[in-house]
């Protein structure tokens, strides 16, 4: 691969962006400094440190970056956990999100995992 534009998991992190604006869309206005502005910090940080770490080429510090997204990953499953509990947004918008989350986080650990075996 020349670029991180082919990574499969940026791919999807990056439509998992999209994703979670759409749902955020519909919350509260209360919650924009809030629930909305953690949720979109935290999906816009997985993709944006995926393609950080690979242009370092340096496997170590590539790891390390993928480590941090995977960290924003489970933030933002926390806070998807969390609009559940308060019955925030559209329910199939956040069926998606986990879904494509999980998906994300599967390819992040194997990849980490991957990387890290001699």
């Amino acid at each position: 691969m020349t670029t991180y534009k082919e990574l499969i998991y940026w791919k999807k992190s990056v439509e998992l962006v999209v994703l979670v604006y759409k749902f955020t869309a519909d919350f509260p206005k209360e919650e924009i400094y809030g629930l909305i502005s953690q949720m979109r910090r935290a999906v816009v940080s997985i993709p944006s440190n995926v393609a950080e770490g690979w242009t370092r080429k340096n496997t170590g510090e590539y790891i390390n970056f993928l480590s941090i997204s995977n960290g924003s990953a489970a933030e933002l499953e926390t806070q998807l956990i969390v609009t559940q509990e308060l019955n925030y947004g559209k329910k199939e918008l956040r069926d998606k999100c986990f879904s494509l989350l999980l998906e994300i986080q599967k390819m992040l650990t194997s990849s980490i995992n991957s990387l890290r075996s001699p």
